[in-house]
């Protein structure tokens, strides 16, 4: 019978191929015993000769439909989606085909699976939510079939399960790294298996730490469900938040940011699944990753075996046909150290101001490396953390930061990120304008058209980080990247630790030297091209907000005197119900040959800076530096200005650690 439509028939491929009908119904068919040379040739005759085979006449020789079906709970769930990809994938290289069937309620999973069964060569279960007599039973019927994200009780059946066990191990060592002991789990569906697994997990964890808290607030799979717990979520007073997935973490962000919550700053967050759409959330979600598994190809892989009547192979612990995948932590930016004001009173009472001023100057103080990053620890007790920021966005102009800094009590005296200026991070050198390329982060103000957002955002990058003898001074070099990738400046930095018994409190001696050893420089701000009183560009300190702020500096108080001025010193008092914290910083002229005017927002936000190029931009020529030095000290008290004198007095001067280095 002549081929309908007049289309290239079999006999045309097997002439242009050189071989026979048959070893083309077979390389066709996918069948593995024709030679791979001979089966590329074939493949390649029938593309040039676009020939299609009739699937209704193969199907009928064969008696195979060469689809499989992918029953799932939920198509709106982007993890069974690249389980789909990667499924669709592996299975179109084989020949077949995926039919795709959503089953709403687990009531309908059994039936719908019998019924896609009856249609198909072989199914995939994703995440069943049928009780485990059902699952027993459906899934003889069913055969050839792969359970996927489930283990099913019977020993002989098929699956391909996430070790959600190690998943929740690996988030919770991470927040308690953290600080983290009050947790809260915003729970799965009740009937889902991978809920009863992770929460399973969880308690284990809580038997082998008792110094852990856990609380479960009912939830769900979607947005929603994290959106509707996130009041039940802070009533709890948790201080870290374990969401069943990132969807219900991403509505539990959102949600917490309408509130003014700020994530990380008051509580952390944490997903499950590692959802591609969690490296676009903000704060970008830290999670558990098990995409990159690609468990729809393992999945196929199985299912083959099965289709072609061979045994599945046991995994590593010998069970018959399970697999069993382990995810990798995802640390984004939604996670962060224990805010100081939620640390357990027991904790910062060990560190309160109340120690002797003998106990100040004998305890030891010194810097600790984890990972690329650095703490700087007093007794045990964390100050604040040096960190690369190699992981912020690049719109936020990515930077080494101190934070959190803290006081001797525990008093949270930085913020990053925070919802009025996401680029804020902490302590750090920023720059608004340095050859065209920002430092700070954000918008940059344009002469004529305002603040506007340019893809001229620049990286400093962080090398050869390491400690002197002492313990006390961090030195590191960083490299100021164009946001073209070009070389700007060389910076030697260098960060003294020192503690002050005689005002409780300690501080750090920060000495940068920028070099322009690529290009001559110039640093410039929006005060130089026509904003008023927009000096800012320097050493760059961002505090949380406070019952009352108080600004002082040599001659008088308030921002309007502290704003533009070129006092040697700058005070920051603020007020936490009847409590008070300070912060002062000092230029030292002679160290730097220059006082810079002081960068200072109090209504606004709270936020100190020395400015760079106040009111005309700085040229730093080919070859030369430009120091800057600065010291600054926080205190659990309101520090008054008569006692600055005797408090820069105590501070030990710059150069004292090149000295001790020596």
């Amino acid at each position: 019978m002549a081929r309908g439509g007049g289309g290239p028939t079999i006999t045309q491929v097997a002439e242009a191929a050189g071989v026979s009908r048959a070893t083309v119904s077979r390389v066709l068919n996918g069948r593995t015993s024709v030679d791979p040379v001979i089966g590329a040739r074939v493949k390649d005759a029938a593309d040039r000769l676009q020939y299609r085979p009739n699937l209704l006449a193969r199907n009928l020789s064969t008696g195979k439909t060469f689809t499989i079906a992918l029953v799932i709970p939920d198509l709106g769930n982007p993890m069974f989606q690249s389980i789909l990809r990667g499924l669709s994938r592996s299975a179109e290289a084989a020949g077949y085909g995926v039919l795709i069937a959503e089953a709403g309620t687990p009531e309908k999973e059994a039936g719908i699976a019998r019924d896609a069964r009856r249609q198909c060569d072989a199914v995939v279960l994703v995440s069943p939510r049928m009780d485990d007599l059902a699952l027993e039973e459906v899934l003889p019927q069913i055969e050839p079939a792969v359970v996927l994200n489930r283990r099913p009780r019977s020993a002989a059946a098929a699956s391909v399960g996430i070790d959600y066990a190690s998943g929740m191990r690996q988030l919770v060592q991470h927040l308690t790294r953290l600080g983290h002991r009050d947790l809260v789990y915003v729970a799965g569906p009740s009937r889902s298996a991978a809920h009863r697994e992770r929460l399973t997990a969880l308690n284990a964890l809580l038997d082998a730490d008792p110094t852990l808290t856990l609380r479960v607030l009912p939830g769900g799979a979607g947005m929603d469900a994290g959106y509707r717990s996130a009041e039940a979520v802070l009533d709890t007073g948790a201080t870290a938040a374990l969401a069943f997935n990132d969807l219900v973490a991403f509505g539990l962000q959102s949600r917490l940011t309408e509130f003014g919550v700020n994530v990380p700053g008051d509580i952390s967050v944490t997903g499950f699944d590692g959802i591609e759409l969690s490296r676009f959330a903000v704060p970008r979600l830290t999670t558990v990753g098990q995409e990159e598994l690609d468990a729809g190809s393992v999945a196929w892989r199985l299912l083959r075996s099965r289709i072609d009547g061979g045994a599945a192979s046991p995994d590593a612990e010998g069970a018959p046909g399970g697999l069993l995948l382990e995810p990798l932590l995802v640390v984004g930016d939604s996670t962060d150290r224990v805010p100081p004001s939620r640390v357990p009173a027991a904790v910062r009472s060990r560190s309160s101001s109340a120690a002797s001023p003998s106990d100040l100057e004998h305890a030891p103080i010194g810097w600790v490396r984890e990972g690329t990053d650095w703490t700087l620890l007093r007794g045990g007790e964390l100050l604040t953390a040096a960190l690369t920021g190699a992981s912020m966005p690049l719109v936020h102009s990515p930077r080494p930061h101190l934070h959190p800094v803290r006081t001797l009590a525990g008093r949270a005296m930085t913020v990053t990120n925070p919802l009025d200026h996401r680029h804020h991070f902490g302590l750090s050198l920023a720059a608004p304008d340095v050859n065209g390329t920002t430092y700070w982060g954000g918008r940059t103000y344009v002469e004529g058209r305002g603040s506007t957002l340019l893809a001229n955002h620049g990286r400093q990058v962080t090398s050869g980080a390491d400690v002197a003898a002492t313990g006390r001074d961090l030195r590191s070099t960083v490299r100021w990247n164009a946001h073209d990738g070009a070389p700007l400046l060389l910076e030697d930095r260098r960060l003294g630790a020192f503690v002050l018994p005689g005002h409780p409190g300690w501080g750090l001696a920060w000495r940068s030297r920028l070099e322009a050893d690529s290009v001559p420089v110039t640093l410039t701000s929006p005060a130089n091209k026509g904003r008023f009183g927009a000096g800012y560009g320097g050493l760059f300190w961002r505090l949380p907000t406070a019952d009352e702020t108080r600004v002082i500096v040599e001659g008088g108080q308030g921002e309007s005197a502290a704003h533009g001025s070129t006092s040697p010193f700058l005070v920051v008092q603020r007020r936490h119900g009847t409590d008070w914290t300070s912060l002062l910083m000092v230029q030292d002229e002679q160290a730097q040959g220059r006082i810079d005017p002081w960068f200072v927002r109090v209504t606004d936000y709270v936020g100190v800076a020395t400015s760079l190029a106040w009111d005309a931009p700085r040229e730093i020529p080919l070859g030369d530096s430009l120091p800057v030095v600065v010291r600054a000290a926080v205190f659990d008290h309101a520090v008054e200005a008569g006692e600055v004198p005797a408090i820069i007095a105590e501070m030990p001067e710059p150069g004292s650690f090149d000295d001790a280095e020596g």
